[in-house]
C-alpha cells in the first residue's frame, strides 16, 4: 500500500508543479487552436456559427491541454521515480 500511496503524492506532486501546468498550456493551446480551425474554422469563415459551434469551440482546447497535461505529469512522476531509484553519492564521490 505504501507504493500506492507514494504514486499518488508523485502524481499530485507534479499535477501542482507549475512547470507541468506551462508546458501543457505551450503544447495544448496551439494543438487545440489547430484543432478548431480544422474542425469549426469553416463554420465561423462563413459565420454560421451556432451556440453549438461556440461550445465546440471553446471545449477543443482543453482536450489538447488534458493530454498534454497527462504525458507532462507523467514524465515528471517517472522522473521523480528515477531519481529516488539512483543511489545518493556522499560528499566529494
Amino acid at each position: 500500500m505504501s507504493g500506492d500511496s507514494s504514486n499518488w503524492r508523485m502524481w499530485r506532486q507534479a499535477l501542482t508543479h507549475w512547470g507541468v501546468w506551462r508546458r501543457s498550456l505551450m503544447i495544448g493551446l496551439p494543438v487545440g487552436a489547430v484543432q478548431i480551425m480544422v474542425n469549426q474554422g469553416d463554420h465561423w469563415l462563413r459565420m454560421q456559427v451556432s451556440t453549438v459551434v461556440v461550445i465546440k469551440t471553446l471545449v477543443t482546447p482543453l482536450i489538447g491541454v488534458s493530454v498534454a497535461l497527462l504525458s507532462a505529469a507523467g514524465a515528471y512522476v517517472e522522473l521523480q521515480k528515477q531519481r529516488l531509484q539512483q543511489p545518493s553519492k556522499g560528499f566529494g564521490e
